[in-house]
């Protein structure tokens, strides 16, 4: 992605997008002081430099059966990498990995039902990977945008 400097309206519409990606353009644009036509045009140009990536819903997981989430950090066993991190691409649970430096390759975040089936999910990276286990507590902070 280019280098993209965002000026004061570029970034009350991310902001307010991000808030709510349900807002209509007629909202929007009257809450940043724009026509329709050209909040309409900033967003197309946002998403067309890859800014916005797309839209979505944030679903409450306890609410659909996934009461728990861990913080896993993964270490793969030597030559193991790639396939470690296949395994956790595949893992439909895993909604979350990033790959980080340091003494592990990766950090997951795990939903699941119960702890049977985070043993059941762990058991199955150990005999490729080292694994270091955090039940989430609570989210105090939320994923958000950085200051823009």
């Amino acid at each position: 992605m280019e280098n993209y400097f965002l000026d004061n309206t570029d970034r009350q519409i991310l902001t307010y997008l991000t808030e709510d990606a349900r807002l209509s353009l007629k909202v929007l644009s009257g809450k940043i002081g724009l026509s329709s036509p050209s909040t309409a045009e900033r967003i197309r140009r946002l998403e067309e430099r890859g800014i916005i990536e797309g839209y979505g819903a944030r679903v409450n997981l306890p609410a659909v059966g996934y009461g728990m989430q861990a913080l896993v950090r993964v270490k793969p066993l030597p030559g193991m990498l790639h396939k470690v991190e296949k395994m956790i691409q595949a893992m439909p649970e895993c909604i979350e990995c990033d790959k980080v430096t340091g003494e592990d390759c990766f950090v997951m975040r795990l939903a699941f039902h119960s702890i049977g089936q985070l043993d059941d999910l762990l058991d199955g990276l150990a005999d490729y990977a080292q694994s270091n286990t955090s039940i989430v507590k609570s989210s105090p902070v939320k994923r958000r945008l950085p200051p823009l």
